[in-house]
């Protein structure tokens, strides 16, 4: 990466913990810091903070390869998986990968008076288990806890096969792995990992004939066909694309979630997605540990967290094993220093 890119983030430690939450590029902080000023000092209207919103969909739309129109936005992933679970038929059958996130399962747990189960089979034989009795495939795209990668080609193919949706949580992937969304039923995105955002946004691709069987319980006047002018009264007008299943948009983290997607466009996720996993696989080298296909390394190392921490480095632990996440802002300077850290 070159170092006019490395210079737009500013850590002040060995941050290999994105999978946790990522680090703003300077127009993402910049942005924001000018609309905080501007509403501490009173000095603008409040159209142009919700303006952006559109902007940064536009930008999603093209890192996924998706249509805008097909993008609905919120503040987090449970929240636009809970419209797609509460649409799902009465007695549906869910299958899902042990351990799953709970933001992607709890959705379909809590519909459990309707009839609705969840099986759960491991994650590398979730798309052999994946047969006519199946209504809907939830996974994600990379699993949180171990940074493994789901067979998402093979999960697609059969969930085609025997005519199941497949809803994808790429919360761990969008931002640093190629991904065409449009392959799949709906695709859920939190901004505030890999898409270096503020915590508050969230993106849903959703393929029109699902659209089409979801109610927008959650619509506000942000839902509304012209959200600046339909605010007062019946009858219902909502937007005629996925805009009717917004939600209505936390300013200031939108702010800063447009100008950090472009940066991300700009770069091209094909180059971060070779920075990244080239980051990782050093990583594991040193750890003594095979190469792999993801950015997220998880290892058993005794007081892994402790010993970087005293080195001034963050990372994360899950399940019981260290977990180290790599991303833009990350040199292979920082990776030396962390096995330097773990060998001590």
């Amino acid at each position: 990466m070159s170092r006019v890119i490395a210079n737009l983030w500013h850590p002040e430690t060995v941050y290999l913990n994105t999978a946790s939450f990522g680090l703003p590029p300077d127009p993402a902080w910049e942005a924001l810091q000018r609309a905080q000023e501007d509403w501490r000092h009173g000095r603008v209207s409040w159209e142009h903070w919700t303006a952006v919103t559109d902007r940064a969909r536009a930008e999603f739309a093209t890192l996924v390869r998706a249509h805008p129109e097909n993008v609905a936005v919120g503040a987090n992933v449970s929240g636009l998986i809970a419209q797609v679970a509460a649409a799902i038929p009465d007695g549906s059958k869910v299958l899902s990968p042990e351990p799953e996130f709970t933001s992607l399962i709890f959705p379909f747990l809590a519909q459990a008076e309707r009839g609705v189960t969840v099986d759960f089979v491991p994650l590398d034989r979730l798309a052999e288990a994946i047969d006519a009795s199946i209504d809907v495939v939830a996974v994600s795209a990379v699993q949180s806890s171990t940074g493994e990668l789901a067979d998402l080609d093979a999960i697609a193919a059969a969930a085609e096969h025997h005519g199941a949706r497949t809803v994808i949580d790429a919360t761990h992937g969008i931002g640093w792995l190629p991904l065409d969304a449009t392959r799949f039923d709906a695709v859920a995105c939190a901004a505030y990992k890999w898409l270096m955002s503020p915590r508050g946004t969230a993106f849903l691709v959703l393929k029109p004939e699902l659209a089409e069987t979801l109610t927008p319980h959650q619509a506000g006047w942000y839902a509304a066909n012209d959200p600046l002018t339909d605010q007062f009264g019946p009858p219902l007008r909502l937007a005629p694309n996925a805009r009717r299943f917004d939600t209505s948009p936390a300013w200031f983290s939108w702010v800063g979630t447009e100008p950090a997607l472009r940066v991300i466009n700009e770069i091209g996720v094909e180059a971060i997605h070779a920075h990244d996993l080239a980051l990782a696989n050093r990583f594991r080298r040193g750890l003594g540990e095979p190469e792999g296909d993801s950015a997220i390394v998880t290892s058993a190392i005794d007081d892994a967290t402790e010993k970087l921490a005293r080195a001034g480095i963050m990372a994360a632990a899950r399940a019981g094993r260290l977990r180290a996440s790599f991303h833009l802002y990350n040199t292979e300077a920082d990776v030396d220093a962390a096995l330097d850290a773990l060998s001590s």
